[in-house]
């Protein structure tokens, strides 16, 4: 176990990308669009080999029956569900546009359903979407099929659907325990109900569970927080997820609905996270990077010892980075050298795919200079490592020479104790996986001088 101080914390406590991707999505451009997607769709078809990568599929539902103050997601707030109806209608068009140009029954290896609140549609409805999935596509037999569950919209009946539907992953989200804090976010889920919804998961043998934390949120303090931390560490997740809170109320409307006042100070969330980053490692839990833990039986804790770590929109991945195709309102996808994103308002979704039109309202073409410094970052934020020689061999650059500014800056983190440096590269060291984003924006070309505070969520 590493222990963090919370100076470095607090020397670290600034804003940056999560690294989902390179360039981040903040680059797209609205100059990409279903012209230009179509088209990456039918390279990839053309050149399909016996030996391409599954893909990963990636479904947005946007609903919520209420509403958590802290949310940042793309979410509709409705009781109605005849909206939930319209919008299933509306994903089986956008599936059926997307294999036209891609080719139906490709192969995946990955699903994730995300929100939102996935579980906000009815079983029937889900078992309706999981047939035209199957229809249009072949699931490989280990595939991941996840999806993320609000405690309060499921039960052990509920559940045991779900499996039956194939998926073999869950993710609750919680956020926190204690009654105060809930009552202060609007996301009322009491200890005793998630309990007994992660015991009928183990019955039922669900592969991994994961569970969502967040610290920073009102009424928050360090004390609560390892009460909670006492409560999931008893309830042993397979992996766990713990987010800080970013209070932007001038760009998320939700949040203006909580006291400014109630936020912990900076100085207190910083003791949340480094308590919780001790006691989790000590209870047994593998630092996977940022702010995931895993078990050390779980599939991601051994491919991050085995150097088989990935990232994608998802987060960290055992599969190798391949195509991800992105279904429903405001979803991300990757299709060879592109990024692309769908409508972020359902109106504008709605029109494009009633004008027979894959609902691509941006994206980006890679550039060499992108994707050299993706595989930089993804080695960096994966791997924990970086090769110099493979770079050369791949890119025909002299690392020293191209990236001498950034090497310059390394010497600095090198010094605090985060990375080691080498004749052809460096390692990331224990204590640099804390801030393995502060390292991976060393790389970062689009990063200005002075960057935006509201852009992206701190790195701690």
């Amino acid at each position: 176990m590493y222990s963090v101080t919370e100076q470095l914390l607090a020397h670290y406590d600034v804003p940056g990308p999560r690294y989902t991707s390179y360039p981040t999505a903040d680059r797209f451009v609205e100059q990409f669009d279903h012209d230009q997607y179509t088209n990456a769709l039918s390279l990839r078809r053309e050149g399909l080999s016996a030996h391409a990568l599954p893909l990963s599929i990636y479904i947005h539902v946007p609903f919520c029956e209420s509403i958590c103050y802290y949310c940042a997601c793309n979410k509709i707030i409705t009781k109605k569900y005849d909206k939930a109806i319209a919008y299933l209608d509306l994903l089986d068009k956008e599936i059926e546009l997307q294999t036209n140009y891609l080719g139906a029954k490709q192969w995946v290896s990955q699903l994730h359903f995300g929100g939102g609140s996935p579980t906000f549609l009815n079983d029937d409805d889900l078992h309706q979407l999981m047939i035209t999935l199957r229809s249009k596509f072949n699931f490989t037999p280990k595939a991941e099929l996840s999806i993320e569950i609000d405690p309060r919209t499921v039960n052990p009946i509920r559940l045991e659907h779900l499996k039956k539907l194939g998926f073999n992953r869950l993710s609750f989200g919680v956020q926190d325990f204690e009654p105060a804090v809930q009552a202060a976010v609007h996301r009322i889920q009491p200890f005793s109900e998630v309990k007994s919804l992660m015991e009928a998961s183990r019955e039922l043998g669900f592969d991994s569970i994961n569970m969502d934390l967040i610290y920073g949120l009102p009424k928050q303090t360090s004390t609560t927080f390892n009460r909670t931390l006492d409560q999931v560490i008893a309830l042993s997740p397979d992996r766990l997820a713990i987010y800080a809170y970013a209070h932007l109320p001038g760009r998320f409307k939700p949040q203006r609905r909580i006291v400014a006042s109630d936020l912990p100070p900076a100085n207190e969330k910083l003791v949340m996270l480094s308590n919780a980053l001790n006691r989790l490692q000590s209870e047994g839990y593998v630092y996977i990077g940022m702010d995931h833990f895993a078990k050390a039986s779980d599939s991601l804790s051994q491919a991050k010892s085995e150097g088989r770590l990935h990232r994608n929109f998802q987060g960290y991945s055992i599969e190798p980075e391949g195509d991800l195709l992105a279904f429903g309102v405001s979803s991300i996808g990757k299709v060879g050298a592109t990024y692309s994103q769908n409508a972020k308002t359902l109106e504008q979704y709605t029109d494009m795919l009633e004008a027979g039109l894959i609902p691509v309202v941006k994206g980006l073409t890679l550039t060499r200079d992108d994707e050299l410094r993706r595989e930089v970052i993804m080695s960096i934020m994966c791997q924990g490592e970086l090769d110099f020689l493979s770079l050369e061999k791949t890119y025909g650059i002299e690392v020293q020479d191209f990236f001498a500014a950034e090497i310059v800056k390394l010497s600095e983190l090198e010094r605090q104790g985060l990375l080691a440096m080498r004749e052809h590269g460096f390692t990331v060291t224990p204590l640099g996986w804390y801030f393995v984003r502060a390292i991976a924006m060393i790389f970062d070309e689009y990063l200005s001088v002075e960057q935006d505070q509201n852009k992206f969520s701190k790195i701690i």
